[in-house]
């Protein structure tokens, strides 16, 4: 089989994207350089070319993660459309009922982020600007008067907090919460949190 020749940014792109696969399916603990190679039929010293240890490459897997997720967010609250849909939007994306990052990459990139300083700045880096665009939002949608809401920031701290937690509560214990009753307690949270009734939320879905 004749393989295509690569440009760099290409060749590290395809790394990248597969070493996300293997630290979702093996962990971060378990996953070898040479499982990444395997993925993609290279060999370990073409890895190693690109990334120089196995923690450089863990650490630039989440951070290209890390910059898809936050690619879609910013054309999630991009949209020209009213506040409240963009807010809507970009929460149960973000949701673990949604279709955002894969949680368990996340789960286990917030562990191993409790001794690796470098993948602890990426998991802190992508947590600020979640929040900082939601707030964002929020004070938009209050400036217009689409809801009240005293405190974006807050409220953007509180709405991700409870994300997070669902998402581990979904991702690591099976059957602890439906899926649809956890998506009723984050349109409940965002309802509460501005002021609106949980009908206003279904009549802004579309």
């Amino acid at each position: 089989m004749v393989r295509v020749r690569l440009s760099v940014a290409e060749r590290r792109e395809e790394l990248l994207r597969a070493a996300i696969e293997q630290i979702e399916a093996r962990g971060v603990a378990a996953v070898r350089i040479a499982d990444v190679a395997a993925a993609l039929g290279v060999s370990n010293a073409l890895v190693l070319y690109h990334f120089s240890t196995k923690e450089k490459l863990v650490a630039d897997a989440f951070a290209y993660a890390a910059e898809g997720d936050l690619a879609r967010l910013r054309k999630l609250v991009g949209r020209r459309t009213t506040a409240l849909r963009r807010l809507r939007s970009a929460v149960r994306w973000y949701a673990p009922t949604g279709q955002a990052k894969g949680w368990r990459l996340w789960i286990e990139g917030w562990a191993v982020s409790l001794r690796e300083p470098a993948l602890r700045e990426v998991a802190r880096d992508l947590d600020k600007e979640w929040k900082a665009a939601l707030a964002e939002v929020i004070a938009e949608g209050v400036a217009g008067g689409e809801f009240r809401c005293p405190d974006p920031a807050g409220t953007a701290l509180r709405l991700t907090a409870l994300l997070d937690g669902l998402a581990v509560q979904l991702t690591s214990y099976a059957g602890t919460v439906s899926r649809a009753r956890a998506q009723e307690w984050v349109d409940e949270a965002l309802a509460r949190e501005l002021g609106l009734s949980p009908g206003t939320l279904s009549a802004q879905e579309r």
